[in-house]
């Protein structure tokens, strides 16, 4: 797991509780100290939830939403001075950047808002498929045969506060999964490449819905020795050059998985995350964020029936709050996202029992140089209508 610019930090480490004795307690205990600080420590404290944690988790969240979403929301909270982020590394790594950014300490006197990741285990594994080494050699390596100052970078948001801080120092940009169509058009209007990273299918699937032809988008490999295994007319002709990363709860749907619900199931829907393959992308009725797969299935006719191709815990989620709707996990293979899954219970109370008494666990700082660069990328993601 990358560790980019984050950093473990403790009030006094002799002050610090212990995690093991935490994973023997009981969950209605758990629950029960974990509500007891968040009573105690009031709208200073704000525990953000990402729509895939745990029920058992997203139960104890003041915000539940999508990544940038409970960032952007948490920045602009007045009364906050501790942001616990149930989510992955990078998500905590926005998290500081926005509530931190330079109008938002002079609002507050220079005052931080310090962030937490329960467990630092819990990383992204296409995050991880990216690392600002691999991305700086990849486009040295790709100046050789490109003019890389016609070349525009775009980072999806699952990335690294490294790599959205390469963005904004070349000219590029950060994307969401709702915006990427958007965020690609404005890249084209400023060069003429895209290089788009570390989820090719996202990028894959955007590029195609507005008319560019696959073989126009190389897969860049990390590990290839020559020009991420391309040849030099493959990157000379292209328009979207991918980074070969995936999201591997995505990767899990196959085309067969939508037949197979198609025909056991007549008149279903298929709902899927842009992050799935093309195959299953191609085939579905719906492609959008996460937050449009709620927005879809809260505005839907009772009775409807779907099929969706995103992680396991929202769509049961999905399952429970809507009974007047028929909805189904698309694969037949467990999906969870492991690395979300590390967010439990246990996790969640020691690092706020350690919050109350001072010793701040697993804080999550980026460097100022970083911070200033990424800040750049993600403005322009704002600035794009």
């Amino acid at each position: 797991m990358s560790t980019d610019n984050l950093v473990a930090l403790s009030a006094d480490p002799t002050a610090v509780h212990e995690l093991a004795p935490y994973k023997t307690i009981e969950a209605d205990e758990l629950n029960a100290r974990i509500e007891a600080v968040r009573k105690q420590l009031g709208e200073s404290l704000l525990i953000l939830g990402h729509h895939y944690q745990q029920d058992e988790v997203i139960a104890h969240a003041d915000l539940r939403g999508d990544s940038y979403k409970l960032s952007q929301t948490a920045a602009d909270s007045e009364a906050c001075k501790t942001i616990v982020f149930c989510g992955v590394h990078f998500m905590a790594e926005t998290a500081d950047i926005l509530a931190n950014r330079p109008e938002k300490l002079a609002e507050r006197n220079g005052r931080r808002i310090d962030v937490i990741l329960p467990d630092m285990a819990a990383g992204c594994s296409m995050a991880d498929m990216a690392a600002i080494a691999q991305v700086e050699a990849a486009w040295e390596d790709m100046s050789e045969v490109i003019d890389t100052e016609k070349v525009i970078p775009v980072t999806y948001i699952n990335s690294a506060a490294s790599l959205k801080a390469f963005c904004g120092r070349h000219g590029g940009i950060v994307c969401t999964s709702s915006n990427a169509k958007a965020v690609i058009e404005w890249a084209f209007e400023r060069g003429e490449r895209v290089f788009f990273f570390p989820d090719q299918h996202l990028g894959r699937n955007t590029a195609l819905g507005m008319g560019i032809d696959e073989p126009q988008m190389p897969v860049w490999d990390p590990y290839a020795l020559e020009l991420g295994g391309n040849t030099e007319q493959a990157i000379e002709s292209s328009r979207v050059i991918l980074w070969k990363g995936h999201c591997s709860v995505h990767q899990m749907f196959r085309a067969e998985h939508v037949h197979a619900f198609r025909k056991q199931h007549p008149g279903i829907k298929i709902l899927v995350h842009p992050e799935c393959p093309r195959e299953v992308n191609d085939l579905a009725d719906v492609s959008g964020s996460t937050g449009k797969i709620i927005q879809t299935v809260q505005s839907s006719e009772p009775g409807t029936k779907w099929a969706i191709g995103t992680e396991l815990h929202l769509v049961n989620r999905l399952k429970a709050e809507h009974p007047e709707q028929e909805v189904h996990f698309l694969s037949p293979v467990v999906c969870m996202c492991a690395t979300m899954y590390r967010i439990d219970l246990p996790h969640l109370c020691w690092s706020l029992e350690n919050l109350r008494d001072g010793a701040i666990v697993n804080k999550i700082e980026v460097d100022d140089e970083t911070t200033k660069w990424s800040l750049i990328a993600l403005e322009r993601m704002l600035a794009v209508k």
